[in-house]
Order: C-alpha cells, then structure tokens, then sequence
C-alpha cells in the first residue's frame, strides 16, 4: 500500500507537521518519511507562468509590432533556484497513492499547491488541510477533519485567474509602456494605483499654500482651580483684532454661560488583522510592512507562539473561544502573568460581537497568541509578539470611562470653549504599556477637503485629576495670548498611513454597489499589501525618506504617462476593485473564471492599443540624463528576456519631481481668456500657456490643465474651449504611420484635472 504525500508551503511547517502525525519520522533533509506518510514541502512558488519568450524566442526582444501577447493556453515554468525541490516531489509522488495539500490555508496556497500538481501532472487523490495555527492540538485536528481538496475547487479557479489576470496586465502594460517611453516602466494591476495614492497625495502637497491665522487662547481661575479656553469666533486672519481680543479680556473678571459633562466609554481596540497589526508596528515600532510580516511569519512557523498572520479579519468564531481561555491560563506563567491573572474571562463570550462574530470571519480568524509558551524571541519578535498578546488581554478587560467636560466662559461679550476629557476609571487601558495608555483624543470630523488646522485650535485637554468648575461662580481671566497658527498640507504616506489607504481604497469610488463590495478588499489582499510596496522601492518609484515615502520623478512620469494615454482606471482604485470583488465570487462558485478572463484580455489589447497612440516622453521626464543613458534607453531593444513582475528599475533620484501643472505663459499684456475653468467650485479661468490650457488660478492650488501635446497629436485653443464647454470636440481625421486615417473626437474625461481620451469613430 503506497503512502501518503504530504505538500506543506515552507519547511518550518513541514516539520512541524511531521513531528505532530509522525514523530518517528526520518530527517532525509528535504523531506521526512515515516511508517505512513512523507513530508515535504515547496519553498513559496516552485512553478510560475512561463515568461513570454518561452513561448516564442522573438518575445526576448521587446517589439511593439508583437503586442499584445495573449496566450491560448498559460504555459507553467519551473522556478529555477528551486527546481531540485520540485524534483523531490515528483519523485516522492511516484511512491504515494494519495496527496495532502498542506499549503497556507488562502487563496494563494491553493495556487503553490495546485501549479506544483499541474506541472508534474500529479493525478492522486487530493485532502485539504486547513488550519489556522501550528500548534498541535489545531495539526492534530486538521487531519482528523481533513476534506476533499475538490471542496476547495472555486477557490483554486479564483487563485488560477487572479495570477493569469495578473500576467496579462502586467506583461502588456510594462512592454508597452517600455518600449514606447524607452525606460524600463513597470506596470501593475495593484502596483499602479498604489503609486497614484502617493502622486496625488504629493500633488496635494506641492499645491498647497499655507495660510497664516490666530486664536486666542485664554487661562482662567476659579477659587483654586485653573482651566485652559479657546476664543470662539470666525477664524482670525489678523494679528491686531487677535490681540486686541487677548488685550480686552486680560485680567477681566468672566462668568460661565454654559457647564455640560457626559459621561463616555471606551471599548477596547479590534484584535489585529494583518494589516492593522502592519500599520501599528509602522507607527510604534517604526517596522516596514514587509519587516512586520516577516517577523509574524517567523512567530507562527518558527516559534509558533501566533496564529496564521495573513489573515483579514479581526473577530474569532465561536471554536476559538475556549482556545482563548488556555492562552490566558499560559500568559499567567509568564511575564505577562500579573494581567492575565487580572482578566475577566466572563468578558469573551459568543455573545460579544466586538470579539466573536463568526460572519466577519472569512480563511481565517483575528491573529491571536496561541497557548505554546514563547522561549526566546529576539528584541523585534518579542516587541510584536508584545503587541499582539496586549491587545488580545485587552479584551478581558472592562471598557476605560471618561467624563468629557465642556465649558463656555464670557469674558467682556467674548465667549471661549473649554474641552477636558477626565479618565475616571483606566478600564483595559491597564493592559497596555508605557505611552499607548494614553487616552485617545476624540476624532476630528472634518470635511474632506476641508484645510486641515492644528490641533490646537480646538484643544482637548486629556486629565486623570478631577475637573472642577462651579457654573454659578464667577471666574477671573489671568491670562490672555494671540497665538499664531498655519492651515497644514495633508501629511505625506508613511508604510502604515498607505496600508490604509490600500485597505479603504474604495471609499472615494462613487459606484454604491463597488464602493461596499471594496470595503471587503481594498487595494490588493493583506499577504500581498507589503510586497507591493516593496515592488514600488525596488523599481525606482518611491523611496523611503524616515518613516515617510516620497514618490520619485520615474513614479510621477509612470502615473502621468499612464493617465495620458487615456487608461486611468489602470491608475485607479476601482478596476482592482472590481477584480477583487469578481475574484471573490469566482472563490465562492457565484460567477464563471472563465468570462473574467476573456475581459481581462480584451482589456489588455485596449491598453496596448491606446500606448501605441501615444508620443514618446521626453527622457528628461524620468529623473537626470545620466541615470536614463545608463538605464533608460536600452530598454526597448533589449535582447535579454525581463519579466514585467520582476524588472528592477534601478537607481532613483533625488531631485524633486517636476510640477504637472502648465503655467500660463506670461505674455506682454494679459493673455486672452479661452474659455471658463471647468474645475467643480474653482471660478477661475483657462488661458494658453507654452505646454498646455491651464486655469489662471494654478497658484491657488487648481491642477486644471488640457496637454497640448496628446498621443502625438496637438489640441488647439479651438478645440480646448470647445473641451472646456462641452466636454467634446467636433469629429477629427488624420493619418496614422500606416498610411490609414482615424476619425474620432476627444473628451474630456476628469473635469477636475483635465484628462481628456479620444473616443475612435467607426465611419
């Protein structure tokens, strides 16, 4: 009777695995054989799609006459630095008459398991293992609950489609964007609208003017006690009314018009996903996304002191929570042994929502610690295996109860707030260490869009001293100040800041349907979120400056290329969406891969043909002339195969990325006005300037512009005033280089920044 084989992702989790089902195992170094089964495992992706030149050789040169590339069938291709491995499979499969998956229980294990599957052309019958931790007792019960992997098929389709879909785009896009610019740019389905987050947020930064304004901030004494007030008023643009304010009411007796207090509770934090847990050891730590979930992926497979880390969900289901009862009886012998001998455990139930909410739990559930007590961690592991094991103790805890305290003080007819938020009980703030048991301050809820002020202006005092004012007393202004403030641009990304960016990506997506569908998924999934990023470093479109990320020239070139060929939604939030949203009911068997895969490649030939329109950029556009000799203009002959997942554009600059905005030209006397801003609120006007139809208001920060120069065509003040008023030009004709002509009009596609596409007309 033949054995069985048994696939796991790594070899940590092989082991793992072997010493669980069989401990006698033999250690044969890549893989371990015991009475029953053999163990081995992949090293991440052993097979891939095959490049395009090992389809055809011609595609190792790069040609726009060979565009776009769509195979019939997707050609699978050893990973070479690993193919010893994938030998020892086959071969191991020869002597088993079943198969385990053993891959990460997701989406994209089910895709390192079934590639290897395909390209051996294993035919056994396949058992799904699907855990969520290392531990034991969870391995023991994985395998006494095994289940047919073809349960799993839907899911493998979505995995199959998400990673051919990725293919298309990406290979078509890179190819054609390279060859047509003559500098390596890389292309990508989440990539690309990632990289727009960081340029419009750099946009809004370069155009922001800072405005100078005052408040008047005032001390005051009651008997014994002092307070802190604001002056309420319209925002004070002068420095004189502001101190003659602060001057009018110096040393005035005043009175309290107004003496509310509420009483508030604060519930702990969610549990971490992924990307939560990323985007904290960001701000606290200082870790990189991917140094955050490597260090997770060492807690889990190495230590196994956490449960799986990719996960999206921040809730448990109701099998965990006895689970969660044995991690606290461990955390009692350990450092953590005072708090967790202070938990409620009647506080987690399958009644609390905030914790137990089966639905919210898709693979898997919130990362907790598991009940394996840690040994010795390095400095980095133990600070984020710190911060998961206090937020899971936070919820044996009772909620933190505030008493927010408002005062309104009249002083000489002039009236000034006062806000204090009064810790009376720290509650599960008990739990957490060092400078996070400060309160938090009450989210501002300001308008988007709106100038953001310092926080200052409206202050919260935060106090755990009693707050004590007598609203029928009268009180004493001891002091009065104008203090000067400045309206602040928004803040640039940090790693975590565009985490969740990524994460809410679809919130600005008008589409009610897509906007709720994305709030599932965002831009990319939580295992892929940091090796996105790390792709933007690696190509030379952002680099880390501290803790911010600055988008390069190459970065803001690729984007405004990208926008001006007239394929925006690669740039945008909502075709990944919309991908992950399909992909998503593909892995739940409610809509076919197949039909998304034929849209995926009618939409790769519809961007290759637009980049085939476009006029070559200018090689000054991607950063200094020394970086694109060495780099840039080989690119499109290139006679050396470059995968568009793997280019590496290297080398990235420091010099600040060039304005997009087109300066009117400044001509003797006023230049005529062509036609009205079309900008939603601006109010400005349109006139030519040497590059472009740019709004006379630029400085105040409108970004409206129509390029003269479009995919090698020129845009007249005819045809931007009629853009301008109609959105639409009247019908045009001209030769294209094969001596065919194209009729079409253009239209303006972004009335708040001027892309325009042109729309071909059929005769």
């Amino acid at each position: 009777m033949g054995k069985v084989l048994i696939i796991a992702e790594k070899p940590d989790m092989g082991r793992t695995i072997a010493a669980v089902i069989d401990p006698k195992a033999q250690n044969k170094r890549s893989y371990l054989e015991g009475e029953r089964h053999i163990i081995t495992w992949a090293i991440g992706h052993l097979v891939g799609l095959a490049e395009p030149d090992q389809y055809d050789a011609k595609y190792k040169r790069w040609n726009e006459s060979d565009l776009p590339i769509i195979p019939d069938r997707f050609k699978l291709w050893p990973n070479p630095r690993t193919k010893d491995q994938l030998k020892t499979i086959g071969e191991l499969a020869k002597r088993c008459n079943r198969l385990v998956n053993a891959c990460d229980a997701g989406r994209e294990g089910q895709l390192i398991f079934h590639l290897i599957r395909q390209y051996l052309k294993l035919s056994q019958p396949v058992d799904r293992l699907w855990i969520s931790d290392l531990t034991p007792e969870t391995i023991r019960r994985g395998f006494d609950t095994l289940r047919s992997d073809g349960e799993y098929d839907a899911l493998t389709r979505a995995a199959r489609a998400r990673s051919e879909a990725d293919w298309l785009v990406g290979m078509n896009a890179s190819r054609a964007f390279t060859i047509r610019h003559r500098t390596l740019l890389s292309v990508g389905r989440v990539q690309t609208p990632v990289l727009a987050l960081l340029y419009d947020r750099h946009k809004e930064i370069t155009a922001f003017n800072s405005e100078t304004f005052f408040i008047v901030q005032a001390q005051f004494l009651q008997q014994d006690f002092g307070y802190k007030g604001i002056w309420q008023g319209d925002r004070l643009t002068e420095r004189e009314k502001a101190e003659a304010i602060a001057a009018k009411v110096k040393g005035k007796p005043g009175r309290i018009i107004s003496y509310e207090t509420n009483e508030t509770k604060e519930y702990p934090y969610r549990l971490y996903d992924l990307t939560l847990l990323q985007r904290e050891a960001n701000g606290k730590l200082g870790y990189p996304a991917k140094k955050t979930l490597d260090i997770a992926q060492s807690l889990y497979e190495k230590h196994k002191v956490i449960t799986y880390p990719r996960t999206s969900s921040n809730y448990v289901t109701e099998e965990t929570i006895p689970v969660m009862g044995n991690v606290l009886n461990m955390l009692k012998q350990t450092a953590y042994g005072e708090l967790a001998a202070g938990a409620d455990r009647s506080r987690v139930h399958k009644g609390n929502k905030a914790v137990c909410n089966p639905a919210k739990v898709e693979d898997h559930h919130a990362i907790l610690p598991t009940p394996k007590r840690p040994g010795t961690l390095s400095s980095e592991e133990q600070a984020l295996y710190d911060m998961i094991v206090r937020r899971f103790l936070s919820h044996y805890y009772p909620p933190a109860v505030y008493n927010n305290h408002e005062v309104l003080t009249e002083v000489e007819q002039e009236t000034f707030r006062t806000r204090a938020k009064e810790q009376l009980d720290p509650g599960w703030r008990v739990v957490l260490s060092g400078d996070d048991s400060e309160p938090a301050k009450s989210k501002s809820r300001k308008k988007k869009g709106e100038e953001q002020a310092d926080d200052a202006e409206d202050e919260l005092e935060l106090t755990d001293r009693p707050f004590s004012v007598d609203a029928s007393r009268p009180v004493q202004c001891e002091k009065a100040e104008a203090v000067e403030k400045a309206t602040t641009p928004p803040k640039p990304y940090t790693e975590g800041t565009l985490l969740k960016a990524m994460e809410g990506a679809g919130k600005s997506i008008e589409d009610d349907e897509l906007r709720e569908a994305m709030k599932q998924t965002g831009l990319g999934t939580p295992a892929t979120r940091a090796a996105t990023i790390e792709r933007l470093k690696q190509v030379g479109y952002i680099k880390p400056a501290g803790k911010r990320l600055d988008i390069t020239t190459k970065g803001c070139a690729a984007i405004e290329l990208i926008r001006g060929a007239g394929v925006d939604l690669l740039a945008s939030p909502e075709m990944t969406g919309r991908w992950e949203q399909r992909l998503h009911q593909i892995s739940r068997g409610e809509a076919s891969d197949e039909q998304f895969m034929m849209k995926v490649k009618q939409f790769a030939e519809m961007i290759v043909g637009k980049v085939k329109l476009q006029r070559p950029a200018d090689a000054s556009l991607f950063g200094d002339e020394k970086e694109q000799k060495s780099r840039g203009g080989k690119a499109a002959g290139r006679s050396k195969g470059t995968s568009a997942k793997r280019e590496s554009g290297t080398g990235t600059t420091d010099r600040k990325p060039k304005a997009a905005a087109a300066k009117p030209a400044e001509a003797a006397g006023s230049p005529s006005v062509i036609a009205a801003c079309p900008r939603p609120g601006c109010g400005g006007s349109l006139i030519e300037g040497k590059r472009g139809y740019g709004c006379i208001r630029f400085k105040e920060g409108c970004s409206f512009v129509i390029w003269k120069e479009q995919n090698g065509r020129t845009i007249t003040a005819a045809m931007a005033k009629a853009l301008a008023t109609s959105g639409v030009t009247r019908k045009q004709t001209f030769k294209i280089k094969d001596g065919h002509t194209l009729s079409g009009k253009w239209e303006l596609t972004d009335s708040a920044k001027g892309t325009i596409s042109f729309i071909e007309m059929k005769d």
